[in-house]
């Protein structure tokens, strides 16, 4: 298949065609969850079992997508917007808090959204890794996107005073990385600890990258 089929126009149903298209490829994306975050997985979802999950026939999976790969992409940046959305809900709803707070608020926020659906956390730090050279591009953009958050609420706060003054950005890429370590690790059951016991914990991780051993004693 060299591209995708071209898609009906006109209205159906009371339905424009980029409301059909729109439902079409929701619905190939919630199987897509179902499937790629649960049993089988990515690696083992076929096409045909995938249109058949979705109630959709091949022939509208391939007005969608050109290949699996493509949908695992999309399925991707889907759960990585909806954990942004929760973080940047949190943000705003936190600011004005001392920073220890806000920092929970945050995470918790973060942590609530991405372990609601286990299967999300598959997508994110399972079977996004490793496909292929464009989705490891892909995963190590939005991981970036992420540091870039972090850095730019650190130096926020060192400019408030709340933090040490500092370029964040290494401190802050080991740390997502230990954020996707521990959190997969946790819905895995090989953590004994409870969400929030997690949350505290990558807190305090945080709180020391922003507020080092000696800091306070420091001229600032």
């Amino acid at each position: 298949m060299t591209g995708r089929l071209r898609a009906p126009t006109g209205r159906y149903g009371g339905k424009t065609a980029a409301e059909r298209q729109a439902e079409r490829r929701g619905r190939f994306l919630d199987a897509a969850l179902q499937l790629f975050g649960g049993t089988p997985g990515y690696r083992c979802t076929t096409v045909a079992a995938l249109s058949e999950a979705a109630g959709l026939s091949t022939r509208q999976f391939y007005e969608e997508f050109r290949t699996l790969e493509d949908v695992l992409a999309a399925l991707h940046l889907r759960v990585n917007d909806w954990a942004e959305e929760a973080v940047v809900s949190a943000f705003a709803a936190a600011q004005g808090l001392p920073l220890a707070d806000r920092v929970t608020a945050i995470f918790r926020a973060y942590a609530a959204n991405v372990t609601a659906d286990p299967r999300r956390i598959r997508i994110t730090f399972v079977e996004i890794v490793g496909v292929s050279p464009r989705l490891e591009e892909q995963r190590l953009a939005r991981r970036a996107r992420w540091v870039d958050l972090i850095c730019a609420e650190a130096t926020a706060a060192a400019a408030r005073g709340e933090a040490a003054p500092r370029d964040y950005r290494l401190a802050s890429t080991a740390f997502i990385g230990s954020v996707n370590g521990l959190l997969h690790d946790w819905s895995a059951g090989w953590v004994d600890a409870t969400l929030d016991e997690v949350v505290d914990e990558l807190v305090r991780q945080l709180l020391g990258i922003l507020r080092p051993a000696g800091w306070d004693s420091e001229v600032r």
